[in-house]
């Protein structure tokens, strides 16, 4: 099983190191800045789970010609459609591509373009960023990844996959509701960047004013409300565990999106809370 993995930065880079560090056939397909960076040093991931150092296989989009039987797709949702022109070349007719981006509306354009059998779901828990060097150094202990079919009928390549990320040192869960469960994050991760977004704080920060916590919990709520409208309704149990999660006093967490606002780049914005809008929106919210 050929694994291609678009993007050597946070979380390509660190589940592609890890599947690596397993005996995946794993190869990156990057930019040649990039590149020339891995082929120089290397790929070294920084993690409380244990560092790793690797060689690997390297292309840029100019070198990919063969197909791939697995495409790990971790852009940013703003780089979605020219991550879809980069990956084109490796899917073959049996090939399955893994996106491993927040939210939900990145199915419908893969699956307008692949197909549905050609594309599954997936999600990604960690705190991870690129230093400059070229490191990727991971925060916490948190590192879980979930991918599952969207279609009755699984790909050949879904039981493999999950047997080699079952093996890979992070937590890897084969889920057979993988939709529902890009749900749940999709309503955890609009609470917190539309929170820590707009106070332009941590959460811990943002507990600290006086109806800090009524509008987080607020959000919450909302959030869980056009999910359930959508007929994704996530369970009372992990709606208390993000309402936990996201009233630690002390917590400082906060969502890459205001790191993201705060260097002056692009945000996945629209993806997440436009989206999680128009939803609402749609549903006579």
């Amino acid at each position: 099983m050929r694994i291609l993995v678009l993007g050597a930065g946070g979380i390509g880079g660190y589940f592609g190191a890890r599947i690596h560090a397993a005996g995946g056939d794993v190869t990156f397909l990057v930019r040649p800045a990039r590149a020339a960076q891995l082929r120089e040093n290397g790929l070294k991931v920084s993690s409380p789970a244990g560092d790793l150092q690797i060689t690997p296989k390297v292309l840029t989009r100019e070198e990919l010609r063969a197909s791939f039987d697995v495409i790990m797709l971790s852009c940013k949702a703003y780089d979605l459609e020219s991550s879809i022109e980069a990956i084109a070349p490796a899917v073959g007719e049996q090939s399955v591509i893994l996106p491993l981006l927040n939210g939900v509306l990145h199915i419908d354009t893969l699956v307008s373009r692949f197909g549905s059998q050609r594309v599954l779901g997936g999600v990604a828990f960690i705190s991870v960023m690129l230093t400059p060097g070229g490191e990727i150094k991971h925060h916490f202990k948190l590192h879980k990844f979930f991918t599952g079919s969207l279609v009755p009928q699984p790909s050949q390549w879904l039981q493999p996959l999950a047997q080699l990320l079952a093996s890979s040192g992070f937590d890897f869960t084969l889920s057979d509701n993988i939709e529902q469960a890009m749900w749940d994050k999709f309503v955890f991760l609009s609470t917190l960047a539309g929170s820590t977004c707009l106070f332009r704080a941590s959460i811990g920060n943002i507990l600290n004013t006086v109806a800090g916590q009524a509008f987080i919990t607020g959000l919450l709520a909302e959030c869980a409300r056009v999910a359930e409208a959508s007929a994704h309704a996530v369970a009372e149990a992990q709606l208390a565990a993000y309402r936990k999660q996201l009233t630690d006093s002390g917590s400082s967490l906060m969502a890459s999106m205001l790191r993201d606002i705060e260097r002056g780049g692009p945000t996945e914005a629209d993806h997440i809370l436009g989206d999680m809008l128009a939803r609402g929106q749609a549903k006579g919210g």
